[in-house]
């Protein structure tokens, strides 16, 4: 009786201020970043575990973790490099952390990189040394000495010596779009993450890199418009489907020798392969290569002697579908162990192995997918890492003994728990949040404990509440086979279900990737979202088959035909939508971006039964002209899979089209190319068929800056509005 009394002295209470919010305007959302959950920056963790540092303005301050009582600055950039002031973009220690390597005017090139003036402040002595002086460099990283600092310049690698500023030349051949050596090419970069492709050797006396040569690879040609009489080109190396890739192969320079060499792996004469890492092993003269065959379903770790060039198999994994890569391998200090992810076993799982390859035991088991691997504690034996729940919708942080006993949840709340380790496993920053709480960022000891929060964005709350806000609702879809798909509903807030109300669906969808999840503002453009919520749409998200999160059988079923099973389910979520009483089954739209473009053009078309209106913004509309390690990844040589290909390319699929369509892309889009939406609208006017396209010059596929995003999301909404 008390609780209904409390509950309806609550409606009494918060009726007129509910009245009296205010509506969620584009400009909030893109503008003035009204919505914008504070993150924890560029907190950065000491080498003793204890302290971490952060960029304050001009200042580089101490903090101590445990108390978060500032300790003292670092350098004060105004002070102590005037030339600097207001420019810093990013920095990072030195190993032994005596510099500090900063970044300023920074370029960016395509998704991760970058090129930038650099600079190395000595601790120290107090000095600044400007890194390649009236040259922007990539990727610089100071030797484990601290001695000399190796940079990336115009496609060649090289080293500076910090005491006398002497510049040596290790490679000599780089040339843009011919030979890279030190970074990676655009292939690489976009779908390995792969940035710089070189590494110091732990004791600092040589260097070991992949060099890319792609002058056989067919270039790609952008256009910009600058005001100039012309277009301005540009041209990069960018392989599809069943083309040449980048014919890469690993080399090695010793400085106390300078002499550059050759490495084998054993394999080069294989046919097609990729060479996505290099990772110094921590024993002497060690090197670990990971080599892939162009199918991706074949995996080889290769131990490579720097000195003498012999090479051994350290592991090989075969998979009937596609290996994906991680960045969880890890060598024991002591050099006896490694640890290795995989889903050999039908979930990603750890494992432990011994330096000769053998398996010495499974570290984590059951149907738990793990998700992330932070690594080991101190004395190596205690393993952390985060795992996926609830049928993927949540994400848990575990310790346990790399013997596999011992394994202990150390976030028992409800949610989405991400991780940043200290050395040594001494503490985490952790950021944790559910779908109607915002991100709380708090350091915690290694069992857990809350040590304190760093934020907890009481204002982003306050922010919210002022506002007109419907919490998202987690839920379950059964579709067609009787699988049980994640679901996300956001509601009008003066909900009624009497009424019909017009449903968005938004969409990714991609192999492996998660929209619905019990995080805060999940989804992209959540706050986009709830601006069309409060204008009397319900959102509807649905993470089709072929997502992540709930093992491999769940997430490879897509092998080979990208779109079939993930469109059957979409098509599946509206149908059984539009037998709610409170949706109006005439009026259902689906929005997607990227793959999201591609699966909102297929459901479209496939679906013109159950779909009024259709946005796809930066598309793949035939799988042929995507990247090559993406695509066959997913897909299989086009010569296997050439049905797969041709039955799920929405450009074949054009004559279906009834409702309503709108197309966007940018032409400066150096992923999906623009080529995709112009063989579209060319098979869409062959077929009579009208749709609605905008082009954003200069944009990539971000579709950013010079105000698009707004005028973009402007042109939606009214969309939405008109044709929804």
């Amino acid at each position: 009786m008390k609780n209904i009394y409390l509950f309806i002295v609550s409606i009494l209470i918060t009726y007129p201020l509910t009245s009296q919010k205010k509506e969620i305007a584009l400009e909030d959302v893109f503008e003035r970043g009204v919505f914008r959950a504070r993150g924890i920056g560029d907190l950065d963790f000491r080498n003793d575990g204890l302290h971490y540092t952060r960029l304050e303005g001009n200042k580089i301050v101490n903090y101590e973790i445990a108390s978060g009582k500032k300790i003292g600055e670092l350098m004060d950039i105004a002070i102590e490099a005037k030339e600097l002031t207001d420019k810093v973009s990013a920095f990072r220690f030195s190993d032994n952390e005596r510099f500090l390597v900063l970044d300023t005017d920074q370029e960016h090139l395509y998704r991760y990189s970058y090129v930038a003036n650099t600079y190395v402040y000595d601790l120290i002595e107090k000095k600044l040394i400007k890194v390649f002086p009236g040259r922007k460099i990539m990727y610089p990283k100071v030797s484990p000495a601290s001695d000399k600092i190796a940079f990336v310049f115009e496609n060649n690698l090289y080293f500076q010596n910090l005491n006398n500023g002497k510049v040596t030349q290790i490679t000599h051949d780089g040339r843009k779009n011919a030979v890279i050596n030190g970074a990676s090419d655009w292939v690489y970069e976009e779908e390995f993450t792969l940035l710089n492709s070189y590494d110091w050797s732990p004791a600092g006396d040589q260097i070991a890199f992949i060099r890319f040569d792609e002058s056989h690879v067919k270039e790609y040609l952008l256009q910009y418009y600058r005001d100039s009489m012309y277009p301005v080109d540009f041209k990069f190396k960018y392989p599809k489907v069943s083309e040449e890739n980048s014919k890469v192969t690993i080399w090695n320079y010793n400085l106390v020798k300078k002499k550059l060499r050759q490495l084998h792996t054993g394999l080069e004469d294989s046919g097609d392969h990729y060479l996505p890492r290099l990772q110094w092993t921590g024993r002497e003269n060690e090197l670990c290569i990971t080599w892939m065959n162009r199918l991706q379903n074949l995996l080889r770790l290769i131990l490579i002697d720097t000195r003498t060039d012999k090479h051994r198999l350290l592991l090989e994994e075969k998979n009937n579908y596609y290996i994906e890569l991680s960045d969880h391998l890890t060598f024991s200090k002591d050099g006896k162990y490694f640890y290795w992810s995989s889903e050999k076993d039908g979930t990603n799982q750890l494992y432990r192995y011994s330096i000769d390859g053998r398996l010495v035991n499974q570290i984590t088991t059951g149907d738990h997918e793990l998700t992330e691997f932070y690594g080991l504690n101190d004395d190596q034996t205690i393993a952390f890492y985060q795992r996926a729940e609830d049928r993927g919708r949540e994400r848990k942080i575990y310790r346990i003994g790399v013997d596999g006993k011992g394994n202990q949840c150390i976030t028992e709340a409800a949610g989405v728990h991400l991780a940043k380790m200290s050395k040594g496993g001494y503490y985490f920053v952790l950021s944790s949040s559910t779908v109607d709480r915002p991100p709380v960022h708090s350091i915690v000891d290694q069992n857990g404990q809350l040590v304190r929060v760093i934020e907890d964005n009481a204002a982003l709350k306050d922010r919210v509440a002022q506002y007109i806000y419907s919490p998202a609702q987690l839920g379950t879809i059964i579709n067609r086979n009787g699988d049980q798909l994640n679901s996300l509903m956001i509601k009008p807030q003066n909900f009624d279900s009497a009424k019909k109300y017009p449903v968005l669906m938004f969409l990714y969808g991609g192999p492996g990737s998660q929209q619905v999840m019990n995080r805060w503002a999940g989804i992209s453009q959540f706050w986009w979202h709830q601006m069309l919520a409060q204008k009397g749409y319900i959102i509807v998200v649905v993470d089709n088959r072929g997502t992540g999160g709930r093992g491999e059988q769940f997430k490879k079923l897509t092998y080979g035909q990208l779109g079939k099973f993930e469109t059957e389910d979409q098509i599946d979520a509206a149908r059984y939508l539009g037998t709610l009483s409170y949706i109006d089954s005439r009026r259902i739209g689906i929005f997607g971006w990227s793959y999201g473009g591609f699966m909102s053009s297929l459901c479209l078309l496939k679906g013109n039964y159950v779909f009024k209106s259709a946005i796809a913004v930066a598309p793949v509309t035939n799988w042929k002209w995507y990247d090559s390690v993406y695509t066959e990844r997913y897909m299989g040589l086009l010569a296997d899979h050439r049905q797969g290909y041709e039955d799920n390319s929405p450009v074949y699929f054009a004559d279906r089209l009834k409702g309503n369509y709108l197309l966007v892309h940018g032409l400066a889009d150096d992923n999906v190319h623009y080529q995709h939406t112009a063989e579209m609208s060319k098979e869409l006017i062959r077929h009579k068929k009208q749709f609605d396209t905008y082009v954003y010059p200069n944009r990539n596929h971000g579709i950013y800056g010079d105000n698009a995003t707004i005028h973009l999301f402007t042109k939606m909404t009214n969309f939405v509005f008109e044709k929804i």
